[in-house]
This record gives structure tokens, sequence and C-alpha cells, in this order.
């Protein structure tokens, strides 16, 4: 019987064959070539190189059946197995499903490492294999970091035993990544290449030390490079599935995440990260699929519950769910960043004045905790623009365009420049961020309206042109004409963009809050209720209008 199966199918289906008995079949077919058999040494120093092609000797000589029926021939199948079907689940390797035999030291480390208990050696163990198959009750699973510590004595007794194996510098480069040493981790994966450039676990880890340290383009050509030596390699495709979804490229992402659940359709990473693509593109219905599909594996899962959490926020603007779902969570992990920081901005963003105040506070807490990252510094610089807080503003935002100049971070630096009047530089940020995206809409209406603040008015007229004879009708070309009516000399021209505007989009506001200064200056207090009311409906909490509401509050019936 022949088969290739899951790590932990094989786990059981060698635990359960230990008990029966054992009786050696007729010999093979053919003997095997003289000089390339040794027994059971060679086939165990086979089994301990730890390598795709020892493996593959190792399935070899096993088909001898003298050797695979005999108890240390049973043991090191079982090894060379679970090995194989752990580290190289690409690889066309069939091993005979006879298990070790249930005295064997490996039938209980093979058993509980199926279980994700690590079973320590002996003391007075000398045999290499006892040091590193024990690991595999980490190698697919999360551990803690003193857990993974406590493993490396037994990794370097194993490199003692046997410098020639890959096994021990692959898992101390396991162990090191895990623990946050990039440095050792980096020096135990090229170790593992040295002994055998197939070992391409170490490879993959030297990848995922690229994607830490933020060298995408470098991380991207190895995994390219893996992809044509090892193609179809799960390992690879889900790393190249991550790297894609992180850059944005969604249909890259989308179609090997595809493949990935072809071959196996719960696989709960990659069900979560389709979920989150499809509500990183506001496609938020599709995403519920995934979600649905998640729940049935795991319905209290941290980034199960987050992701609905975005849903509820993002989806159906349902702010005081989405806060229920998240305030558990944060409780119960702290220190995670990412979802803290959505809570927080949920709060911020909220028009309860308790609300701001709580979130404020769990980002300062946050940061405090640890060094300001650009999210953060992100978030606190949008909290001062809402509330028209530009010194503070502008404080953030020079430490976050220290980190980075994403478009958010350029659009909320012109934002906050040409709020304290320094219309040179808030130009600059926004050519920066026009000439990143002339596509983006924002920032061609921030870099019109920059151009227009500077006196530029012919370049800013000469691309308001060419967009309105472009874009489409609705939201876009509303922007444009409210960015026209800037340019016009006298009231009446201006109205006339005004109302150009609003018959695009009604609610906007930039148009409505205009319209309504106009009546103010002109003392038309009934059509200036009428633009001041609607535009607070839209948005009640605006610093600006919110001077206005007390000023007319009389005639609001407030």
């Amino acid at each position: 019987m022949r088969f290739r199966a899951s790590f932990p199918a094989f786990l059981f289906l060698v635990l359960f064959l230990a008990s029966c008995p054992s009786t050696p079949g007729p010999a093979p077919g053919s003997d095997p070539v003289p000089g390339e058999y040794a027994g059971e040494g060679n086939l165990r120093a086979q089994v301990e190189l730890g390598t795709p092609a020892s493996l593959a000797r190792s399935a070899e000589l096993l088909r001898d059946r003298q050797l695979s029926s005999s108890e240390e021939g049973r043991a090191l199948n079982a090894a060379a197995a679970a090995l194989a079907l752990a580290l190289y689940p690409d690889t066309a390797l069939n091993f005979s499903s006879a298990g070790a035999p249930a005295a064997h030291p490996y039938y209980r480390i093979l058993r509980d490492a199926e279980r994700g208990a690590y079973t320590a050696p002996g003391a007075a163990s000398g045999d290499f294999l006892e040091y590193v198959l024990p690991f595999l009750a980490y190698y697919n699973r999360d551990a803690g970091e003193s857990q993974l510590r406590n493993v490396l004595p037994h990794l370097e007794t194993a490199a003692r035993l046997n410098g020639s194996s890959a096994l021990p510098p692959l898992f101390r480069g396991l162990v090191y990544e895990r623990t946050g040493d990039p440095v050792r981790a980096e020096e135990a994966f090229r170790r593992a290449l040295d002994v055998s450039a197939e070992c391409y676990p170490a490879e993959l880890g030297l990848v995922r030390l690229l994607h830490s340290q933020g060298k995408a383009a470098e991380e991207l050509s190895r995994l390219n490079a893996l992809a044509s030596r090892y193609p179809g390699s799960i390992a690879v495709t889900k790393q190249l599935a991550r790297l894609y979804a992180e850059r944005r490229d969604w249909s890259r992402a989308d179609a090997l995440i595809t493949e990935i659940l072809r071959r196996n359709s719960r696989d709960g990473e990659f069900l979560l990260l389709r979920a989150k693509i499809l509500l990183d593109q506001g496609l938020f219905q599709q995403a519920q699929g995934p979600l649905d599909t998640y729940a049935s594996i795991s319905s209290t899962d941290k980034q199960y519950l987050f992701l609905r959490a975005r849903i509820q926020a993002e989806g159906y603007r349902n702010r005081e769910t989405a806060v229920n779902y998240l305030r558990p969570l944060v409780r119960s992990s702290p220190n995670d960043r990412e979802i803290t920081l959505y809570l927080a901005s949920l709060l911020m963003e909220s028009p309860r004045t308790e609300d701001n105040d709580e979130g404020r506070a769990m980002l300062l807490r946050l940061m405090g905790n640890s060094a300001a990252t650009p999210d953060a510094l992100s978030l606190l610089a949008a909290d001062c623009i809402r509330r028209e807080n530009w010194r503070e503003a502008k404080i953030h935002i020079d430490r976050l365009l220290a980190l980075r100049r994403e478009g958010r971070d350029l659009l909320n630096a012109y934002k906050t420049e040409r709020a304290l009047g320094n219309y040179a530089t808030a130009l600059a940020h926004a050519r920066e961020l026009y000439n990143q995206d002339t596509a983006n809409e924002e920032a061609v209406s921030a870099y019109v309206t920059a151009l227009i603040d500077t006196g530029r008015q012919s370049e800013a007229a000469r691309i308001i042109d060419q967009r309105l004879g472009t874009v489409p009708a609705g939201v876009q070309k509303s922007r444009y004409y409210f960015l026209r009516s800037k340019l016009r000399s006298n009231d009446d021209a201006v109205m006339n963009d005004l109302r150009s505007a609003l018959f695009e989009d009604p609610r906007n506001l930039d148009a409505l809050i205009t319209i309504f200064e106009i009546y103010h200056r002109r003392k038309d207090e009934r059509r200036a209720v009428y633009y001041l009311r609607q535009a607070l409906a839209i948005a009640p909490t605006n610093p600006l209008l919110k001077r206005y509401e007390t000023e007319y509050r009389s005639l609001l019936g407030n």
C-alpha cells in the first residue's frame, strides 16, 4: 500500500498500524544495485540528512521488504514520511504505511507532535532524530517564545551529532525568526542551504525575512525564482499570494488564492485573506461568502471577528455594531496594533465627545507602549484635522512624512499646510500627490486648489476644463464645477457653477457651505439658513458649521 497524505493524516495511520503485527513479505522483484545499499545504517543516514533528495533515496531503500518490515526500518520509515510530508509536501515521495513500533521512541514523538506536543529527548539519548523530530510539533503551529527558545539546546545537540544534516539549521532558523532575531535566523537558513540548495523551506525563510525588512522587490524576485524551480509548490504559492495581497495586486493575489482553496477549500488563512482582499476593494457582500465558510471552522477567531466588524463599519456604516465586535477583542489582545488602531479610529470619528476622548486615549496608550508607527501617526493627524487643531496636526504629519509618504499622508499634509496659510508648502505636497497618481480625483482636486491658492489660475483652469469634459456625471463632475467657481470674479458666475455642482451632487458640502456664506454676507438669512441646515445634516460636527449653528440658533429652531 502506498499513499500521500497530510502530516496529521499520515500520523493517524502510522499510529493505528503501529500495534498491528508486521509480517515480512516476499523480496522485491529485483535486488538493489551493488554498492548502493548498506542496510539500516545507510537508510538512517539518508533520513537524517533531511533533504528532498535524501528522503527520496530513503523511499527507494524502503522498497526492500526485509528492511521496511524490520522494527528499525519501520521506525525510520515513519520518521522519513513525517519529515517529507511536513517539510516538502509538494514532493512526490511515497512511503509504506507501516508505522513505528509502539515501543520505539519515535512512536511517542510522532504521536505527540501530531497533537502539537513537544517530546524532549532523554538526557542520555544519542539518537539524532530524537532531537529533531519533536520540532514537528511546532513546525506548522504557533508556539510561545519560551517554548521555542527551550528547544534550541536540543537542536544544538542535534547539530553536534550530525553536522551534515539540513534539519538543525533549518529548525534553528525558524526558532530565531519567530522569536525576533532576524540576524541569527538568516545565518541559520543560509547554513541549511549550504547543506542542500534543495532545502527550499530555508529559502522561504529568507524570503520571509526580506518581507519583514520591507524588501518587497527582492522578495518577489526570489519567490518567482522558487516558483520556477518548484512549479506548483503550495508553500511558494502561499507566500506569493500573501505578497501580492499586501501589494494590493488584487488580480494576481486572487488567482493564487483560488488555486490554494481549490486544493483545500477549508484553508482558514486564505479564506480570511480572500475576505480581506474583497473588503479592501469595497466588495462587502462578496466578502460574506469566505467569512461564512470560515465561521464553520472557528467563529471565535480574532481575525474573523475583526473582518466582521469591518463589514459593519465600512459596508453598513454601523459603527455601534462594529465597536461592539471590537471591544472584547481589544480587551483580550490589548497589544494587537491593527485591531486597536481600527477601534480607536471608529471612536475618534464618532459624533460623541466621550467616544472621541476614549479613542484618543486608547491610541496614545498604544503609542506609549511602543514606538510610533506610521498608521498611528496618521490616525492622530486625522483626528487633529477633524478638530481643526492644525498646529498639532503638523507635528504629527512632519513625523509621519519622515517615515512614509503615501497618498493619504500627502493629502493630509496638503490640508494642514493650506489651513495654516503655508500655500507654497501645500502646493509642493499636492504636486507630489498628483504626480504619484494623476488619475486620482482627490489628488487632482488638491493640486488644482493649490494652484488656485498660489495664483496659477490659468494652469488650474486648463486642468478643470479637461476634467469636466472627461469625468462622469455625479460626484466627480460636481467637484470640478465647485473648483471652477473659485476662478470666477463675481457672485453670479460663482453661483451658477455652485448650482451646477449641487445638481451633480446635492451633498457637495463645499458647495453648500460656499453658497451659505454668500447669502450670509448678503444678510439673506432665509436662504442662508436653508443651505446651513443642509450642510449641518451632512456634517453636524464640522467646527466651522458648529460656529455658524451657534450664530443662527434661533433661526434654525434649535
